[in-house]
């Protein structure tokens, strides 16, 4: 028996995302402030009051998130408005991230979907990828699978390995998009090749059994070691299997035993009860 990836729909939530679902994207929300130090902050704050809008995001996210100065989240208010006026996407964002949450303002997550509308329609990927899990989770617009897969496959074309991840997942489960599985395989491989161990997991499985690629255990075991080596515990165990029934390598009980070790010493289940057939 060979395991599957879990397969997990095109959502997120802004704290409890799965480190290998969560777009590139959502794990950089909120923004990435620059000011570390008192310093750094009056040297951001003396070129947002000379009206550059990118310095006056900077800022805001730098009184948001307590950067450099304390926490003032309806000062955050003010700069974002600010640069907001320039009509900046990151602005925009930043704005449409505020309403969402509640950050200086009483939340509204229709006000900030349409921030965020107007950001992502500039191609601002942040933004995309908030429209993603407002129209998958049902925040501030009816939900709608088909409007968040459409917000995913921007953010996925844009390069971002987890939402690659997440849209071969969709390919598999037919969630917003018609199923295809072909058209999954190539999705995870876009974001394998990138090093999501997810992804390598999930391709690993796809030439394991076959699905939407031609079957090559060989194959198989090429991706499962790569997702094994990140620590991902279904590839663990697959790579365990392998080695015990000789699929895509020779057969080698002792390096079974040892991958399987490594899966079960995270809980998996399956992996602990080879360990004992094993008699280990």
């Amino acid at each position: 028996m060979f395991l599957s990836a879990p397969l997990f729909p095109a959502l997120a939530a802004q704290e409890n995302a799965d480190a290998d679902t969560q777009s590139t994207s959502s794990k950089s929300s909120p923004e990435n402030v620059i000011p570390k130090n008192a310093a750094e902050f009056a040297a951001l704050r003396a070129k947002a009051e000379q009206g550059d809008a990118d310095a006056q995001t900077d800022l805001g996210w730098a009184y948001a998130c307590a950067r450099g100065v304390t926490m003032d989240r309806a000062e955050a208010m003010k700069w974002w408005r600010k640069a907001v006026e320039q009509g900046g996407a990151k602005a925009q964002y930043a704005l449409g991230f505020a309403y969402f949450y509640g950050w200086g303002v009483t939340k509204d997550q229709a006000e900030g979907v349409k921030w965020m509308r107007k950001a992502a329609d500039q191609g601002y990927v942040k933004a995309q990828d908030r429209l993603r899990i407002a129209y998958g989770t049902g925040q501030g617009v009816a939900k709608d699978l088909v409007e968040s897969a459409k917000w995913l496959r921007k953010v996925a074309d844009q390069g971002d390995a987890g939402a690659q991840y997440s849209l071969g997942n969709a390919y598999v489960t037919g969630d917003g998009v018609t199923k295809d599985l072909a058209e999954a395989a190539k999705w995870y491989r876009k974001s394998a090749e990138q090093g999501n161990a997810a992804a390598q997991s999930a391709l690993g499985n796809a030439y394991d059994i076959g699905r939407g690629v031609t079957k090559n255990s060989a194959e198989a075991v090429k991706w499962y070691r790569k997702a094994a080596d990140q620590g991902n515990v279904i590839a663990q165990f697959n790579l365990g299997q392998a080695y015990a029934h000789g699929q895509g390598v020779t057969k080698d009980l002792a390096e079974a035993a040892k991958w399987y070790r490594k899966a079960a010493d995270k809980g998996n289940a399956a992996a602990k009860s080879a360990l004992k057939k094993l008699g280990q």
